[in-house]
């Protein structure tokens, strides 16, 4: 039974769904008009998107639970562990990166989940992301329960469409890691242990370089800046882990891009991918993710395609959950 209707300059043409219906008075066909008023936002195909979260009002937020200044390194272990849930629940992600209150995470290219529809993808990561930071931020913080307003977090996606701009951006967060956290790092100490106060500390900073910064560490702290533990310097990154490829072997980024559609796998073949990166194990590392040479080792997060399991050796974990 078919019946038609105008909604302004709308027709709407109703289907029954049980012979015999009256359409025009079942609600559930009657109002479906509304569905016109929704936006299409399919994000562009064959590109990177990468969702970027992050704290909201955290400087608020710190300070409610007396954070560590310049790092609290619980409060960095959260964030990871409630990243390492995402990539670890979300197969169709490739690698994450996060420094402070951000993380950001990247689907391949070739990515189809929620038919790239921009709305479902920032919203799965974003709520995935803030229902693992609650849900674990009692083994991370067993002494400071939390009490409203509780922790939330925005997000925004954006596509890149070659390797080379993702890894641009990828670049330019660990980069502002660097910066960010040498300024923290001398800011607080001119702080807490100069007798500085914030404006002061500030006056101090201003015009300088990271050599300065280097310096003014070293010479009135005795601070030596690379010494710094590796998370604070550089961030950290999670992605599947496998079988590390030899150096010089692979191009990984030539590889990528080299057709400029995807491959398209049939239903079966993507299913059998899903099953070995879902297998995979998840890992979190403090690396450099500027240079070449973590991409090329690790083919499959540009590929998306599951490398060679590791052989089992005694390899040392990660503190940022305790199952790991």
């Amino acid at each position: 039974m078919h019946n038609c209707q105008r909604y302004g300059k709308f027709k709407v043409r109703f289907i029954s769904s049980k012979p015999g219906c009256d359409t025009h008075d079942s609600p559930a066909c009657r109002w479906e008009y509304v569905k016109l008023f929704e936006r299409p936002d399919q994000l562009l195909p064959n590109t990177w998107v990468v969702v970027r979260i992050d704290g909201r009002g955290f400087t608020k937020f710190a300070n409610k639970y007396s954070w560590e200044k310049p790092n609290d390194r619980r409060a960095l272990d959260l964030m990871n562990a409630a990243a390492k849930a995402v990539v670890t629940e979300m197969p169709d992600l490739v690698i994450a990166y996060g420094i402070s209150d951000e993380y950001s995470f990247v689907f391949h290219k070739t990515c189809k989940l929620f038919e790239r529809r921009e709305s479902k993808l920032v919203t799965t990561i974003v709520s995935t992301f803030t229902s693992y930071y609650i849900y674990l931020w009692s083994q991370y913080f067993p002494d400071r329960p939390l009490s409203p307003p509780l922790p939330s977090f925005d997000g925004r996606a954006v596509c890149y469409p070659s390797v080379s701009n993702m890894r641009d951006y990828m670049s330019w967060r660990q980069a502002d890691c660097h910066i960010n956290n040498l300024y923290n790092t001398t800011f607080w100490c001119l702080i807490l242990r100069g007798g500085m106060n914030s404006q002061e500390a500030e006056r101090a900073l201003a015009g300088t370089v990271s050599g300065d910064k280097n310096e003014l560490l070293f010479t009135k702290f005795g601070i030596n800046y690379n010494n710094e533990p590796e998370i604070y310097k550089k961030g950290s990154v999670i992605f599947r882990d496998y079988e590390l490829a030899e150096p010089g072997s692979h191009n990984a980024a030539a590889e990528a891009d080299s057709t400029a559609e995807p491959v398209q796998l049939s239903k079966s073949q993507s299913e059998r991918e899903k099953k070995k990166r879902t297998k995979a194990k998840v890992v979190i590392e403090h690396l450099d993710i500027i240079k070449d040479d973590f991409w090329d080792r690790r083919p499959w997060i540009l590929s998306n395609k599951p490398g060679k399991a590791r052989a089992q050796t005694t390899r040392e974990t990660s503190p940022c959950l305790a199952s790991e």
